[in-house]
């Protein structure tokens, strides 16, 4: 099956250059100007990945992107201009799950965006509940963490959406309970070399986990801050 691909940019020459660059490499391309063409795309045809420009012409493209993170866990990948890092560390914290700055290497981006798909492969494909005893699982206070299905379940059960971003820290963080991990740690372990990094991406996604997992996300215990080291996981683990 093709991938499906959905670019939202105001500019009808992005559109069409990003369109054909991707068909090029073999992806269905859906190209809108805004939001509401955004959602009625999403909730006519599956697609893979979003594409969101930072500066759309009369909306803003963050708040474009969050409206679309309460709705979905589908990877979003933002396109900045230089010098927005402020706005980027914002994207992170609060929607995006990669961000390019224009102008861009039309092979970088190729590149990031087949990580993105590839590493969000497994998140659209329905775990086989028939026999989760095969399934790698990792307990730790009231979740479970199950590595194959790529779930996370809280203690009544009930999965808890994560973006990809969220889930590849989380599990590099359970599977070195108690160690500090530096952010370079982390950022090697959860995005390698594939993707831009910059100081506070590992930070944001802290945030994000927490808000998520954190009986107190303002007074964390289990995922707390080594000062001037990293991070440290404060957790009883339990392999299932």
């Amino acid at each position: 099956m093709t991938t499906r691909i959905l670019i939202v940019d105001d500019e009808q020459g992005v559109r069409d250059l990003l369109t054909e660059l991707l068909e090029q490499h073999g992806f269905d391309v859906t190209a809108v100007a805004d939001s509401d063409a955004m959602f009625s795309a999403l909730s006519a045809l599956p697609h893979a990945l979003v594409v969101i420009d930072l500066r759309l012409g009369k909306e803003d493209g963050m708040n474009v992107a969050r409206q679309l993170r309460h709705k979905s866990v589908i990877p979003i990948m933002m396109l900045t201009g230089k010098g927005d890092e402020t706005d980027r560390i914002l994207g992170l914290e609060l929607a995006a799950d990669d961000f390019l700055m224009k102008p861009f290497n039309n092979r970088e981006f190729l590149a990031r965006v087949r990580a993105l798909i590839r590493r969000t492969t497994e998140l659209s494909v329905p775990a086989r509940r028939d026999d989760l005893s095969s399934h790698e699982r990792i307990s730790f206070n009231d979740w479970t963490l199950d590595l194959t299905s790529r779930e996370l379940f809280n203690a009544a059960g009930q999965p808890l959406e994560l973006t990809y971003a969220e889930f590849n820290l989380l599990e590099a963080l359970v599977r070195a309970p108690n160690r500090i991990l530096s952010r370079d740690q982390l950022l090697e372990l959860t995005r390698g070399n594939e993707t831009e990094v910059f100081d506070r991406t590992i930070d944001v996604l802290i945030l994000r986990l927490r808000r998520k997992i954190e009986p107190n996300p303002r007074q964390p215990s289990l995922i707390r801050t080594e000062r001037g080291l990293g991070y440290i996981f404060s957790a009883h683990i339990c392999q299932c």
